[in-house]
Parts: structure tokens; sequence; C-alpha cells
């Protein structure tokens, strides 16, 4: 079907007033007289886990893949009843512990049901909850706990070693609550000796049993939790939200499925929980279908093992970001290139049947059957629809998935600072390259960035810097009241640092980012985000570092090769050399390369004049990348701040290489 509406899908906010420099405020073309900020008598988080559980019943809510000699076999389920008794039971035991309204509470271990449980639980007591992961690295721990004064972590048994080993610089640290039924001895007393008091999760529950009287219920005022955002660069913020924050978000994308501008998520639905717990997209994406009485499966905890787990599982929704849809997008692609003949001619002959229909549906009578039925399988075959966030996705890639995949592709945009309540996609409008209109919890304006000439009054569009107001907007960044006055403004709008474009239709489309932004030599304006892009969708490609200095005149790059692709291509260049410092190979690559980025639109300062390649992955764990999988250009320029200076010391000497 071709979108059920009509734009403009943005129109200006009732009784909005124009400032010079700006565009009006926008909102949702279904919501311009009111903001949404809660459902009917539901003001708290626990309020809205409550709606879903009577909906949800005894059907199936958490589920884990059951280990038969460590071989991973099919799901078991417990239902809304069960996990409720567990979540009560549990509050009460932390109570018991000595957990008061308003104390911290550190999440400390990937997706599972006690991660889950333990929010639940945390927004039931009023308790924040703070979560913590290995990629902040022990700074940024440190910081955290010692900011928020922690007393409390709950954590999955392999993280134990961390925190004894952490613990003089933890003072505040006083308990630690294992999620899992058993602690090696050794690890326990180990933490013992360090003075920490080491429970499992079944005996807080335990605690709790035996408890009658009731804690107040939260407030929509209390903070639910502060979410530390894993930036580039400096110490971390915590963004504090409150229950009413959350709510208003959570709401939205509920608001927009009923409106039928989104997908609508039911009790029916099943939900792959992988992406981490720890940031506000997967927060987000998990609770709408706690609200909604839906199931939810966890991945076994390894992103290698991701596909199966999907398999096995068959949801019928999908969120994830655009690294794993690239990869799916070069591994399919590869492999119908690679077996050729008549195979390959009849996908893109069904290909581009399908793309040619895009802005009418996503299926096809015969194709669907024929060509993309086993595409389907990977992630399946059952989806309804998938969603994408925490990054842009090229349309290319979008394209694709709505072809293979047959299913609704949506793309969301927001920020920690407001609960993922930022943008989404409307239904059936396959328009690529855009994130859509605002959530109807958030009104969105343009504000001028002259230095970079993005102008509320370019035309034929308006341009600049995206700014949100709405009720998931964050209170604050916890004590740090300078950074606060710097991200929202006196009116209360949030300055996104993305700078964005109004089309035609009213949707926000992202062409730019406030900081990654560098100006060459010459006085061009270069987006290195937008090139990486670009390169990384060629096979030869896993992962791309575009960089480029104001004292020179074109950039560089690092290339991470694509394993299962470069190694056969680059062997027939490199002449018995290494292939990763083979003069000749980096030459057919950079030729390869900016041959694929001019049929791609680069312009010609846009592509990269030297290479550097290497083995090694940009990856959370070697800190090059943030837990929502952006590249850290500080860390990375650091990294390789000795190539990139032998690439620009080759290219001023007449050569491409060192």
């Amino acid at each position: 079907m071709p979108p059920s509406y009509e734009p403009p899908y943005m129109v200006p906010a009732a009784n909005a007033e124009k400032k010079p420099g700006e565009t009006v405020a926008m909102r949702h073309f279904k919501f311009v007289d009111k903001l949404v900020d809660h459902p009917e008598n539901v003001y708290t988080l626990w309020e809205m886990y409550l709606y879903g559980n009577k909906i949800g019943g005894n059907k199936p809510f958490l589920g884990v893949r059951r280990k038969e000699n460590g071989v991973a076999k099919e799901y078991v389920w417990e239902s809304h009843a069960e996990v409720r008794k567990h979540i009560e039971n549990y509050g009460k035991g932390l109570v018991k512990l000595g957990l008061t309204r308003q104390k911290a509470l550190g999440i400390y271990a990937v997706n599972r049901p006690e991660w889950t449980m333990t929010e639940i639980a945390c927004y039931r007591q009023a308790l924040m909850i703070v979560a913590l992961y290995d990629t902040l690295g022990a700074e940024a721990i440190e910081y955290i706990v010692n900011q928020t004064e922690m007393e409390f972590i709950v954590a999955s048994a392999d993280k134990l070693k961390n925190i004894t080993r952490l613990k003089a610089q933890l003072p505040t640290i006083g308990t630690v609550i294992i999620m899992d039924d058993t602690i090696d001895s050794a690890d326990k007393q180990q933490a013992e000796q360090e003075g920490l008091r080491v429970y499992t999760f079944k005996e807080v529950e335990k605690m709790g049993e035996a408890i009658t009287e009731e804690t107040p219920l939260p407030k929509p005022e209390d903070i639910a939790t502060i979410c530390y955002t894993s930036g580039t660069t400096g110490v971390p913020k915590g963004a504090v939200l409150t229950q009413a924050n959350c709510v208003a978000s959570v709401y939205a994308a509920a608001a927009v499925g009923d409106k039928g501008t989104f997908a609508a998520v039911d009790h029916t639905d099943v939900y792959i929980s992988y992406l981490p717990l720890a940031h506000v997209f997967e927060r987000v994406a998990q609770f709408l279908h706690v609200y909604r009485g839906a199931a939810i499966g966890y991945y076994q905890g390894d992103t290698l093992k991701l596909l199966d787990d999907i398999a096995e599982l068959r949801p019928t929704v999908f969120c994830s970001v655009p690294r794993l849809f690239n990869r799916i997008y070069d591994k399919v692609l590869s492999g119908v290139k690679a077996k050729g003949g008549i195979s390959s001619y009849l996908f893109f002959t069904a290909f581009n049947a399908k793309k040619a229909q895009l802005d009418k549906t996503v299926n096809h009578w015969l194709w669907d059957r024929v060509v993309f039925g086993q595409i389907r399988q990977k992630l399946g075959g059952r989806l309804r629809f998938i969603l994408s966030g925490s990054a842009p996705v090229s349309p290319d890639v979008m394209d694709f998935m709505r072809i293979c995949f047959s299913a609704r592709v949506y793309e969301g945009y927001g920020q920690t600072e407001n609960f993922c309540g930022g943008c989404l996609t409307i239904t059936d409008d396959n328009t690529s390259g855009i994130v859509g209109i605002p959530f109807p919890c958030s009104e969105i304006k343009l504000v001028d960035v002259p230095d970079m000439e993005y102008l509320s009054t370019d035309k034929p569009n308006p341009r600049g810097e995206i700014c949100i107001r709405g009720n998931s907007v964050m209170r604050e960044y916890y004590q740090v009241p300078d950074k606060t006055a710097e991200t929202i403004d006196a009116d209360g709008w949030l300055h996104t640092g993305d700078i964005g474009m109004f089309d035609s239709a009213n949707r926000v489309k992202i062409i730019d980012r406030l900081k990654n932004i560098f100006k060459l030599s010459q006085g061009e304006y270069i987006a290195p985000e937008k090139i990486e892009g670009v390169y990384q969708k060629h096979e030869l490609v896993a992962q791309a570092f575009v960089y480029g200095d104001s004292m020179q005149a074109s950039l560089v790059g690092v290339i991470v090769p694509d394993k299962d692709h470069f190694s056969a291509w680059a062997k027939k260049h490199a002449g018995g050399e290494d292939i990763y410092t083979s003069t000749n190979v980096k030459k057919e690559l950079l030729k390869t390369l900016n041959d694929f980025g001019k049929q791609s639109d680069l312009k010609g300062f846009e592509l990269i004049r030297s290479v550097h390649l290497t083995a090694d992955e940009f990856t959370i764990d070697n800190d090059l990348l943030t837990p929502t999988f952006k590249l850290k250009r500080e860390v990375a320029k650091k990294v390789y701040e000795k190539q990139i200076s032998e690439m620009y010391a080759a290219l001023s000497n007449g050569r491409a290489f060192n």
C-alpha cells in the first residue's frame, strides 16, 4: 500500500511563535494541539508495567534458551503472572537490604531477564537505575559510582571480579547482587575480603517473600534512571530522566501505533532483546512491549550467535543498528554475486522489480516466494516490522531490508537526553534518507548555524541545528549545571548537535553533525560519516575511518578490509608481499574504492587520496567504538596518529603511499 496519509507530515504547533534565525516549532500532524504525556490514569513506569501485566496474564513474557551440555536449545518461558511475583518480592528484598527511595542502583550485565526484572522492581520502589558496562572503562565506572554515591550493584557473575578489583576506588559500594544462581566460591570469598556483601538474585527475592507491608508508590517526578552518555570525549554525563519523561516516550511510540503512522505492538508480538539495555533505544523498545503485554526473548549474550537465536525465537519485531544491517546487506549481496549466472540474474531482476514498486508496497506475490523466502528466514521468517536507530542508515541499505525481508522498515532518531523521543518514519512511507517526524511527545525546530552556512531561510528547504522540546526531555545532567545550560536553553529546547533539513513533505532529514565536520585547507567542508558510509558499502570494506586536516588539501583513510572478500582479491595484486602492507594492493584498493565513491556521487574533494590497511577491527573493546557502535574519532585519531602523519608526508612528496 502507498502511504495512507498525504503530506505535510509536520505542521506548526498550535499557537507557535516564530523567532528570527529559526523555524517555527513543528509537531506530528496527528498530534498538533497537545504533546502527549501519559496514558489515561497511567503516570509512572510501574503503572505502565501493571497495564501490560494485566493484558499478558498467563501468556509467555520473558524467555531464554535452555542449555544442554553448553549447547543452546529451545526457548523456555515464564508468564507475565509468574514474573510479577519475582519482581514484587525482589523489590521488597532490595528495600530490606537497605535501599531507599531515590538511591542509585547499578546494573552491570548484558541483557537477560534479571536485568528487566531489576529495572521494573526499581521503578516500583522509586530507585534510580544507573547502568554500567565494560566499555566505560575503570576510570568512567569509578566516576559514575562515586558521583551517584552508589551503594548497590546488581551484576552477572562474570562481573564480580572486576567490581572486587575496583573496590578501593569505589568506597560507597557495599553490596553486590549476582544475577546467576551460583557464584564461584573463590570470587565470593575475595569480594567479601574486600568488604563486600554478596547475594544472589534468588536470595534477595526470598528475603522479600515474607514482607507484607507496602512501601509508597513512585511519583511521576521521581528519577527513574540516570543514563550516562558514552561520548567520544571527556567524562561521561548523566542524563537525569524522570518516570514522567520515560512514560512520555514509551507512550508516544504506542500512540503513533494506535494512530496507524507507526507499527502497532500488541500482546501477540515477540521481541528479541539484544541491543544493550544500558542505552535508551533498547529501554524504550523493550518497555513498549512490556506496556503492550508482549513476549521478550533474550539473546545468549554473544552477538556472533544472534542470528541463531533469531532463527529459534522467530521474532515478529526486530530493532537493531546500522552496523548489523550493513553486515547483512554485505553478506547477502556478496553471496549473490559469488553464485553468478541465472541465480544472480533472478535475484537482481526480482530486486529491481520490487524497488520500482517501493513507493506502493514492500510485498510481491511471486518474488517474495521464489527469491526472497530464504533470505527472510535469516531473521526468523515472521517479522512484521524492523526498526533501526542509534545512527543514520544509508538509503540503499534501508531499501534492501524492505525488499529482501518484505517487512515494514522504520528509522528512529533520538538521544539519551530525550529518552529516544525524537523522530520516527511513517508507516508505508518508504522514502529513503529521512528520519520521519517528531514523536507526539516532542516538537522540533531548526536553528541557524551561520558558520556552516545552514540557515532556516534556505531555499527550497530550511536547514539548521535540530532542537527538540517536550515531555521526554531530561531534567538535567546529573550534578553538572554548566553542561545542562549548554544543552538545554532557557525555553526548554534540547540542542542536539545534529544538522537537519525539513524536506518538501515536512519530514526531517539528518544532513550533518555540528561537531563531526571539518574544513580542508582549500575551504571545503567535509562530513566524514557520509564518506565512510559510502566506502563501507563496498564488499572489500568492513570499516572505514576518514580523516582530514585543515592544514591539508586532501583526505586520508584507515580501512579495515572485509576478511571474507579481501584476502583472495588482494593476493592477485600483492606479488607475494604482505597483503596489508603491499603498495600495489593499496594502490589498487584506492582506485577501486574511489571509482565506487564516484559512482555513489562523492565529490572529488571527498575521495581519500591515501590509505592505511589494518586487520584490527574497530570495536567497543578496543575503545574505537562507543557502545552504540559510533566511531570515537578522537580516539581513532590518536591510535592512527603515526599512520596519518606518514600518509600526509607521502602525499606532500608526490606519493600516495609511504
